[in-house]
């Protein structure tokens, strides 16, 4: 799928388009986490779904011109599409939301407290590196070390970084940032998309722990 951009600089919201605006993109999460999460079904059936969400993320986008959350989003279903297919086509989905990204973040560098930059960071790690990809693990760590400049407290920008800790050998290092994130709550409203990631955190933290301890044998 060819990726959408938009163009001019932000617009002056009311706090009711706010409101609105945010409660078009919880829709979109929830049935994003619910994909992710939750769905048992064929990966035909799932890249089906996640084209849908697609769609209806591309519908906020143009409602809310100017504004760098629902790119994001956008972005995100995207991505989500591109983890079912885990295939050629997958890159090329990548790398449009990769310019999506980097649309949102030249709107607006710090919305959704880091969600662009770590979302670019792991892009950036999980992307195979050229002649086929863009993969680039300095710039990837980077990103995420962003993300937590931006916001430090924030359960994504923790596990993210503490996963890519991990996964590149430094579990002892990312112990802290994946025990802060262990530490979330579940919000109301947005149980799938916090449940889900919880399971992922706790994960990556009882790899990161026995890593530590096989390295202190």
């Amino acid at each position: 799928m060819a990726a959408a951009f938009l163009a001019g600089a932000p617009v002056c919201v009311h706090a009711a388009d706010d409101d609105a605006m945010l409660t078009a993109l919880r829709a979109v999460e929830d049935r994003w986490a619910e994909i992710r999460f939750e769905m048992k079904a064929s990966k035909a059936e799932k890249i089906a779904a996640s084209e849908v969400v697609i769609a209806q993320a591309t519908q906020v986008v143009a409602a809310y011109p100017g504004r760098a959350e629902p790119i994001i989003w956008q972005a995100m279903a995207m991505l989500g599409e591109a983890d079912i297919r885990h295939d050629t086509v997958a890159i090329g989905i990548a790398k449009d939301a990769r310019r999506l990204l980097e649309q949102a973040e030249a709107i607006d560098v710090k919305a959704f407290d880091g969600m662009i930059q770590t979302m670019l960071g792991m892009l950036y790690f999980e992307m195979p590196g050229w002649p086929i990809g863009f993969g680039d693990k300095k710039r990837a760590e980077d990103y995420l070390k962003q993300a937590l400049a931006i916001d430090p407290a924030n359960t994504d920008n923790n596990y993210f970084y503490g996963d890519f800790l991990s996964r590149t050998g430094r579990a002892a290092t990312a112990l802290p940032y994946l025990e802060r994130a262990a530490q979330m709550t579940i919000r109301p409203g947005y149980e799938r998309t916090d449940k889900g990631r919880l399971a992922e955190v706790q994960e990556s933290l009882t790899a990161a722990r026995l890593a530590v301890s096989r390295k202190a044998r």
